[in-house]
């Protein structure tokens, strides 16, 4: 019997990972914050996503359509951005 390496298989080139955070995020209206590579900082809903952008919602300025290329990062708008720490039980007065 000759002893073969068996080799793994290649990684999928698409996991769906984004697809199902950008799902959960819309479905929960999770606010978020997008920094774009100009520094600029947006605020709102995921309404809409697909392969090349994202639809913002903003309560009380315009939706934006941002292409993902211009993104920098994301985060929910509860967590802080340096170490994913939940800010949402934070008493603000003792900051």
């Amino acid at each position: 019997m000759v002893n073969r390496k068996l080799r793994k298989p290649a990684p999928p080139e698409q996991t769906n990972a984004e697809n199902f955070y950008y799902i959960k995020q819309m479905q929960a209206r999770t606010p978020m914050v997008v920094i774009l590579n100009t520094g600029d900082e947006i605020r709102g809903l995921i309404e809409w996503y697909d392969k090349n952008c994202i639809k913002v919602h903003r309560a009380h300025e315009p939706n934006l359509l941002i292409m993902k290329s211009a993104v920098r990062l994301m985060y929910k708008q509860n967590e802080n951005k340096n170490n994913g720490e939940d800010l949402s039980d934070r008493d603000p007065g003792n900051e």
